[in-house]
């Protein structure tokens, strides 16, 4: 049967933000394109949003229009729900169910909506025999979902690392290019329109959160468990320890990072120092990037842009063309009813650490802290100490492998000293 005879796939999109219209473009612009490449068309009947007089940049005459989003989701003549409105609760959950429930496909884009309900949502679809994807939910326009689902479906996962959040690496890169302070940088993302209605959703590390419970259910069989993911903000993260850092050979990132060890699954999200010269290192601006290790395959390193209307909506047309040729797979790359309950690791795996901390200008103040440090199990790999500053100097210090638990105890031993200025920063150093 030619394209121009086969039945359509008729999509409703619920969201006409920048994704939404992004997907109408697309549809739009390629529909012969979409035809060759599935074998049948692929047409919008019907969209919504709640304030239909908006000026949206593209012809939406010939669709239906709904308000309510359920009411799409329930219409007779769509096929597939492409969910872009975001949120957790309310009308994109409502819509979801309802589309999954009257025996429709859904499309999404919403981490959160997956982070918080994907396993309920998976059980649901799976037993209807309907299908969820959301490529776009994690790392905009980088295939990393069908990267850990099918191509890398031979492989047991190792690691899963990456950078996750534009807004926040387009801060810290912009802070270490123009030697501006946090605050600063923080405020003219907000006027870009970089940020958030709820910033801390940024750079409170909760976003890119999301996105790292779901790349962990997919690599190590789990329920997505976004409540057991440690996150911790870039806010701690001043001009001088991006200055530091970089005089000891690193980039500190905001690095997502889920592993499967003795201990329990690891999920952390919190600025971490990695080597300068790796390919997250490297990584500048809004751009995202996701590293896979795993046993056969080895490391892969999957680079894009991690937002925006043409990437996200790249990645959503991804996920429809696969229903247009047929392919349906489990939500998380196996049946939900199979995907385990997580054991969070109580502990982190050992790393090295990088420690900031301002020292008084005493004789003997070093020997304090390195005894300090050594009480508590810490050894020093490297240390720098800068010129004195008034009646301060500024001590950096890598340490050889420890744990948290460590370096906590050091630290809450510190001000005992008496030679110690101020709260130390620590961060993590992630071999990469």
């Amino acid at each position: 049967m030619t394209a121009a005879a086969a039945q359509p796939l008729r999509l409703g999109i619920a969201g006409l933000g920048t994704v939404g219209i992004g997907v109408v473009k697309i549809v739009q612009r390629h529909a012969d394109l979409l035809a060759a490449r599935t074998g049948r068309p692929v047409v919008i009947t019907a969209v919504s949003a709640r304030d239909r007089t908006k000026n949206r940049d593209a012809d939406l005459s010939g669709y239906a229009w709904e308000t309510d989003p359920v009411a799409l989701a329930l219409r007779e003549d769509v096929d597939v729900l492409v969910e872009v409105m975001g949120g957790h609760e309310g009308p994109a959950k409502d819509a979801t169910e309802a589309a999954l429930k009257a025996g429709k496909d859904v499309v999404t884009a919403n981490k959160a909506l997956l982070a918080h309900h994907g396993q309920a949502l998976a059980e649901l679809a799976e037993g209807l025999g309907r299908v969820i994807r959301f490529e776009a939910a994690v790392a905009g326009g980088i295939p990393v979902i069908k990267a850990l689902t099918e191509g890398l479906a031979g492989n047991q996962i190792r690691r899963v690392m990456g950078v996750m959040n534009g807004t926040c690496n387009y801060i810290l890169t912009r802070m270490e290019t123009a030697g501006l302070p946090y605050e600063t940088v923080f405020e003219e993302a907000r006027q870009l329109g970089y940020l958030e209605a709820d910033p801390n959703l940024d750079v409170g590390g909760i976003d890119a959160g999301h996105k790292l419970s779901i790349l962990a259910a997919i690599a190590f069989g789990t329920k997505v468990s976004f409540a057991n993911v440690m996150l911790e903000g870039i806010g701690c993260i001043s001009i001088d320890d991006i200055r530091r850092a970089g005089d000891m050979g690193y980039k500190i990132k905001l690095l997502g990072v889920a592993q499967m060890t003795g201990r329990g699954l690891e999920q952390r999200m919190m600025p971490c120092l990695v080597p300068a010269a790796s390919p997250l290192g490297q990584l500048q601006g809004g751009t995202n990037m996701v590293v896979i290790e795993g046993d056969s395959v080895g490391q892969i390193v999957l680079r894009g842009a991690g937002a925006g209307e043409g990437p996200t909506a790249s990645a959503v047309m991804g996920d429809v063309l696969d229903l247009a040729r047929g392919l349906r797979l489990p939500t998380f790359g196996q049946p939900a009813t199979m995907l385990a309950d997580p054991i969070p690791a109580a502990v982190s795996a050992p790393a090295p650490y990088y420690l900031r901390l301002e020292l008084m200008d005493k004789p003997g103040a070093l020997a304090k802290v390195a005894t300090v440090l050594g009480e508590a199990g810490v050894s020093i790999s490297r240390m720098r100490q800068y010129g004195h500053e008034d009646t301060s100097a500024p001590v950096l210090i890598v340490t050889h492998k420890t744990t948290r638990d460590a370096i906590d105890v050091a630290i809450a031993a510190l001000p005992a000293t008496g030679v110690v200025l101020g709260a130390p920063v620590a961060l993590r150093i992630e071999e990469v």
